[in-house]
């Protein structure tokens, strides 16, 4: 969970000897989860965008509510519109059930669904997908949504922070993603790397 990190962090570091790079990397994460968090806290809740998360090549796997599947999603406090469900962790849904949640964003993480998603015509009647709101998460070397569940979902909070509160981030991802990469991973990506990272290819 997010608010696990900065302190696992300080343990790793105390654990290893290596605090000064812990503290580095713990004062990253912290940074980028409370300059998020002030900026979204001040979306009235009215406003806030309802998103879906779909996953699997026909995009009817999601998470419910409170799953960490979607607490990427849901840290940035937009809607969830899976929140109804029960919670727990990932389920599948109907067609029927995306078309009455009617969401403005969909994220997803499969390849196949966000190519052919636009020209499918049951689709069509869900607001994302006619208004061209479907993104493609980054997935490599670790996906930026929900899998694994671990520090590489900071570069997606501002990823999707981007995306959902446009007005809100003027922040540039590419550099973000490359500041992440060299500070997180020990490598600074190409150009052509960023293209191929952002662009949500495997």
């Amino acid at each position: 969970r997010f608010d696990a990190i900065t302190g696992s962090y300080i343990t790793l570091g105390q654990l290893t000897g290596f605090e000064r790079r812990a503290k580095l990397l713990s004062d990253w994460a912290e940074e980028t989860m409370k300059t998020l968090l002030s900026r979204t806290e001040t979306v009235p809740q009215e406003r806030r965008p309802r998103v879906y998360y779909a996953r699997g090549p026909r995009g009817l796997e999601t998470g419910l509510a409170g799953s960490i599947n979607v607490e990427t999603v849901e840290f940035l406090g937009a809607v969830n519109v899976a929140r109804a469900a029960m919670g727990g962790g990932l389920a599948n849904v109907s067609l029927e059930q995306v078309l009455a949640w009617n969401p403005e964003v969909i994220i997803t993480i499969d390849q196949a669904f966000a190519a052919n998603v636009r020209s499918d015509p049951a689709w069509r009647g869900v607001k994302a997908v006619s208004d061209g709101r479907v993104h493609l998460s980054p997935k490599i070397p670790f996906g930026w949504v929900d899998f694994p569940p671990s520090v590489n979902r900071l570069a997606g909070l501002w990823w999707l922070a981007k995306i959902l509160y446009p007005t809100l981030v003027s922040e540039d991802v590419r550099t973000l993603t490359r500041d992440f990469h060299t500070l997180f991973y020990h490598v600074t990506p190409t150009e052509a790397q960023i293209d191929r990272v952002l662009a949500g290819r495997d």
